[in-house]
């Protein structure tokens, strides 16, 4: 199982563009550059036709989050929604571990991540123009940071704007509590896009 996958404490998003734009795609890599893993937006026909009718901010949605065998390591799940909008994360096994709220500001978006019985695991927050964002544990110290802006050998492997890495202290390593922020993290441009 996801041992591998949730072991990184970097994690390289790149979006694979779809022309049609009924589904996102992303593939992941962890700092060395070596893919990881990959989000795929899984979507019925029938939400395709509603797609062209109704908003996509108020259609749900689902991402897959897979490692590098296809096997999923986390799902993301948002019904229909017309304001606020509750998401759920679910863990390999499909049991639900944790749920996002978005809270949003002026390009100052925040997402709430609890565990089922409404307890704060932590948040992430920042600016979606400058595309900078913190992830804080639940006592409110920084954990780790989503951003376009890298070094190292990440550095060399991507140089293009539609792609963004999310970095995790070391030192943070409750594994319970990554699994329930990580999906949250790297899936944040989708999640974004489809509010």
């Amino acid at each position: 199982m996801g041992t591998n996958f949730f072991s990184t404490n970097t994690y390289l998003i790149d979006e694979k563009i779809n022309f049609l734009q009924f589904q996102n795609e992303y593939k992941i890599f962890n700092e060395e550059g070596t893919q990881i893993g990959a989000v795929a937006q899984k979507i019925s026909a029938g939400q395709k036709a509603l797609r062209m009718l109704l908003s996509k901010s108020m259609l749900p949605f689902t991402l897959n989050i897979m490692n590098s065998d296809g096997g999923i390591e986390a799902t993301i799940k948002r019904g229909f929604t017309f304001f606020t909008s509750k998401i759920q994360v679910l863990d390999s096994a499909g049991n639900p571990i944790a749920q996002i709220q978005q809270k949003f500001r002026l390009l100052k978006p925040k997402f709430l991540i609890t565990d089922m019985e409404n307890r704060l695991i932590g948040e992430v927050k920042g600016d979606w123009k400058a595309w900078s964002f913190s992830i804080t544990d639940s006592e409110g110290r920084e954990i780790g940071k989503i951003s376009k802006k890298w070094a190292g050998t990440a550095k060399e492997i991507f140089t293009t704007a539609d792609k963004y890495m999310v970095s995790i202290d070391p030192a943070f390593a409750n594994s319970d509590s990554k699994k329930a922020l990580i999906p949250c993290a790297i899936t944040i441009d989708m999640v974004l896009k489809e509010s």
